[in-house]
């Protein structure tokens, strides 16, 4: 009798074991869990389609199995792209470039709408390849190699943006990352770059020539300038009193032994010999 009890409840407690796990399995079934740096948007199969004006945060969303909620990544994501082009003088180009987009997240709802979570494929994709290609397709090889780079990247992120905006969709910036010219373009380019340095450099050392010329004049006129005010300041009166010092301290020398005074007007001495 106890065993036949005892069999009962355990059979009724495997049941409800059963039931407990049936019943996780169907919760679990029936909600979307959105991971970090993803928003989500809810789909009523048997409603109204989208839910527009709510978007669906991190976490475990519950929902009704025959509903769907789609995701999408809302951080900033990066992609590369390689263009093949033709230069403003019909030289084949392969330019390498990297975008940076996320799709706006106050308005998934419309972009789940219009486009769809394949959004990039549909809309940027296109997008920065026929601009790309137009955009840089009006230059010439040596500026898209190497002095009008930004400039075009500037270009190509403006025409974007202009056509990815109202399709809910943020194209942040656009970066030319490499240009690839027929062997024959690059090697010219390069020959006149180093050219273009060299000139630059004989430029400096000219200037700085120049610079050193100026200051040597400078310097001669600072020294003619000193010569001629010494010559105005100097007299017969004050040679000949210089002569007479001079006698002077000849003459008080233990070295001097003959001094001979010079007999016109402004004689100045003259020292024959001395010995110790």
């Amino acid at each position: 009798m106890r065993n036949r009890q005892f069999k009962e409840r355990l059979k009724l407690s495997d049941w409800r074991v059963w039931g407990v796990i049936l019943l996780s399995l169907v919760l679990i079934g029936c909600g979307t869990q959105i991971d970090s740096g993803q928003l989500g948007v809810k789909y009523f199969k048997f409603g109204d389609g989208t839910e527009m004006g709510k978007i669906y945060g991190e976490g475990f969303n519950w929902h009704l199995p025959w509903n769907t909620i789609f995701t999408y990544n809302v951080q900033l994501q990066e992609t590369e792209e390689t263009l093949q082009l033709l230069s403003s003088d019909g030289a084949a180009i392969s330019m390498d470039v990297s975008v940076w987009y996320r799709p706006d997240v106050k308005h998934l709802d419309s972009l789940q709408v219009s486009v769809g979570p394949n959004y990039y494929n549909v809309v940027v994709a296109p997008a920065l390849r026929g601009e790309g290609r137009s955009i840089a397709g009006r230059y010439k090889p040596e500026e898209l190699y190497s002095t009008k780079r930004e400039e075009i990247s500037t270009e190509i992120l403006q025409a974007v943006q202009a056509k990815t905006r109202d399709k809910f969709i943020d194209v942040q910036n656009i970066i030319i990352r490499d240009v690839k010219l027929p062997k024959r373009i690059s090697d010219a380019i390069n020959d006149k770059l180093a050219a273009q340095q060299d000139a630059q450099r004989m430029q400096f050392v000219l200037q700085k020539e120049q610079q050193e010329a100026e200051r040597k004049r400078i310097e001669a006129k600072g020294i003619a300038d000193f010569q001629t005010i010494v010559t105005k300041g100097i007299s017969d009166k004050l040679l000949e009193w210089k002569g007479i010092e001079t006698t002077e301290k000849l003459a008080e020398s233990q070295n001097t032994k003959i001094i001979i005074i010079g007999n016109s007007a402004n004689g100045l001495p003259l020292i024959l010999g001395g010995e110790k």
